[in-house]
């Protein structure tokens, strides 16, 4: 792991595979850790040169104050069109999981001539907060759940273990996965105050980060192949939200893993891998 300079902000980046390859690039949902180790070493082994890396305010990247980003949406999705042209290789195939994949929307509609591909895992074409009336929001007694438990001690590394592994069972992750990303997450991140660890841990900035204007009406204008992967069992975005993805990005195809929920599970690398080397 290591940083690069990017669009006036430094970003926490980790390269598998041959570096002459061509460039699959994957943007964290926040951190990097969002991709599990097994998918980028599976896309290595089909010929990429893979780079999955940190948004703002988490893991290696630039961290500022997440309890007030002066930065935005459209920030983000620069962030990545300057990665590709710093990294070399482009135009890459860009895939976003959860808000990354907003972050991933936004830059193939913001910045076409940067991304050949669009891998979109576990996200929605709106923003964070109410979806639209066609669009079927988080499960209610999940989310009831999982924000009536009191917050861990954030400097204790196993209590934000154990945290995240409470929040996986209630959303319908594996406990025992959650558990170990979220220890590697605690080693990365710069600091134990409440917001900078909820940034890395929960991705909390994008409640408070201006997503504005709307893109949903612009998703037809999406060009590229475009692979949409989410669970079945998904209850924070739930599965709907990906097959509208699909429908309103033309020739995009829909991987609907049928026993995962949001997180991408290892088992599942081979996969998605497969689904998104297809892609070209």
């Amino acid at each position: 792991m290591t940083t690069v300079d990017a669009n006036g902000v430094a970003l926490g980046i980790e390269s598998f595979g041959d570096p002459n390859a061509p460039l699959v690039l994957l943007a964290g949902g926040t951190t990097m850790l969002s991709w599990p180790d097994a998918l980028c070493e599976r896309l290595a082994a089909g010929g990429r040169r893979v780079v999955r890396y940190d948004l703002r305010d988490s893991g290696g990247s630039t961290t500022a104050d997440p309890e007030a980003p002066a930065y935005t949406l459209r920030d983000l999705a620069a962030d990545a069109a300057a990665l590709v042209d710093v990294l070399g290789g482009g135009p890459a195939h860009l895939a976003g999981i959860g808000v990354g994949g907003m972050v991933a929307q936004v830059a193939a509609l913001d910045h076409p001539s940067a991304f050949s591909a669009l891998t979109l895992a576990g996200t929605r074409a709106v923003a964070p907060g109410p979806p639209d009336e066609d669009l079927p929001d988080h499960d209610g007694a999940a989310l009831g759940r999982l924000f009536a438990r009191p917050m861990p001690d954030w400097s204790d590394r196993e209590a934000v273990a154990e945290f995240a592994a409470s929040g996986a069972e209630i959303l319908g992750n594996d406990p025992d996965a959650a558990r170990a990303t979220a220890a590697r997450i605690w080693d990365r991140t710069p600091g134990v105050s409440p917001a900078v660890q909820t940034a890395n841990q929960l991705g909390m900035v994008f409640s408070r980060l201006d997503c504005t204007p709307r893109w949903r009406e612009r998703l037809p204008g999406i060009a590229v192949p475009t692979l949409v992967v989410h669970g079945r069992r998904d209850r924070f975005f739930p599965v709907g939200n990906g097959e509208a993805l699909a429908r309103e990005i033309p020739g995009a195809r829909l991987l609907v893993l049928e026993e995962a929920a949001g997180a991408l599970p290892e088992g599942a690398a081979g996969e998605v891998a497969g689904a998104m080397l297809a892609l070209g």
